[in-house]
């Protein structure tokens, strides 16, 4: 899930939402919104964690389009986006976008293939705090950054040096599209907010990794394989979305922050849930260092998306 940084400058594998927080409203009964936001970010990291089953058979490239496409046709059907009479800028706009999705959630889904989901997920989250310590002026901002590339070192360490550096390097790849992604989501939902500018950002992010997707050739197109894609579309977009846009309704920017800092141990606790994948002493240190450091830089402004 991704959602765009409210005063901060511009949120594995997740989804995108083109919204903004808002300021928090009192009604009758508890707010259910923090739940909402935390079963979003599980949602995302189940899809990712269904999509590995793919892998094997698709590879990870075609999975990640797979899943972009049928996003892209779940989405276009929902919200019917006017296609006609959007500027040049406009189109700009939303191609840089779909742009950063397609780098994201591909680079993204390559590192789960190589590292463990908690670890992949804990790397890409460097996207949003790069960003909004870039949009800070507040110096304290530089011990988040110091906690974090600590915690990032104390993650990638074994993985550098046991076979897995591509994971590490896709998962920074990864980071860099979520980053780019904050960034112009801001300007593509200052153009066209709600689902318009999400699906069409997600088909233009589909079209883009086309030849990538079809590579499989008759593979893609087995009832098994595209069940589950569609699962993983479902999981991974849709359902986040849907539940992200409810729940930006009625938080803070703050609190939003701090929950969505939290995915990278959603990300551990689901890849041990269903993949089985264990975090070392080291690994599990790494991600509460970058989740703190996260906490601490996005606490003062906000935002976020979906990886993977």
């Amino acid at each position: 899930m991704r959602i765009e940084m409210a005063g901060a400058g511009a949120g594995p594998g997740a989804t995108p939402a083109v919204a903004r927080p808002r300021a928090a409203t009192r009604g009758r009964g508890p707010n259910l919104s923090p739940a909402l936001l935390v079963v979003a970010s599980t949602s995302v990291f189940v899809g990712t964690a269904m999509a590995t089953s793919l892998f094997a058979t698709v590879g990870w490239g075609a999975t990640a389009g797979l899943r972009l496409g049928l996003a892209a046709i779940i989405l276009l059907a929902i919200a019917r986006p006017r296609v006609r009479g959007r500027s040049r800028g406009e189109w700009g706009r939303l191609t840089l976008l779909g742009g950063t999705l397609a780098v994201m959630g591909t680079a993204f889904y390559g590192a789960v293939d190589r590292i463990p989901l908690g670890v992949a997920a804990t790397i890409e989250f460097l996207g949003p705090l790069t960003v909004a310590v870039i949009g800070s002026r507040r110096r304290r901002d530089l011990l988040w950054v110091g906690l974090a590339l600590g915690g990032v070192a104390a993650l990638s360490g074994a993985h550098w040096g046991g076979g897995s550096a591509a994971g590490v390097g896709l998962a920074l790849v990864a980071a860099a599209g979520l980053g780019g992604y904050l960034v112009a989501s801001q300007r593509v939902g200052d153009q066209a907010g709600g689902l318009d500018g999400l699906a069409l950002s997600v088909a233009i992010a589909a079209l883009m990794v086309l030849p990538w997707t079809l590579s499989p050739g008759g593979a893609l197109l087995s009832p098994s394989v595209l069940a589950v894609g569609a699962a993983v579309a479902v999981a991974g977009v849709v359902v986040p979305t849907a539940l992200e846009m409810e729940a930006l309704r009625h938080l803070r920017a703050g609190t939003v922050a701090i929950l969505l800092s939290l995915e990278p141990a959603i990300a551990a606790a689901v890849g041990f849930g269903l993949l089985g994948q264990r975090l070392t002493a080291a690994e599990a240190l790494g991600a509460l260092l970058v989740v703190c450091a996260s906490i601490g830089a996005l606490s003062g402004g906000l935002t976020r998306a979906t990886t993977g």
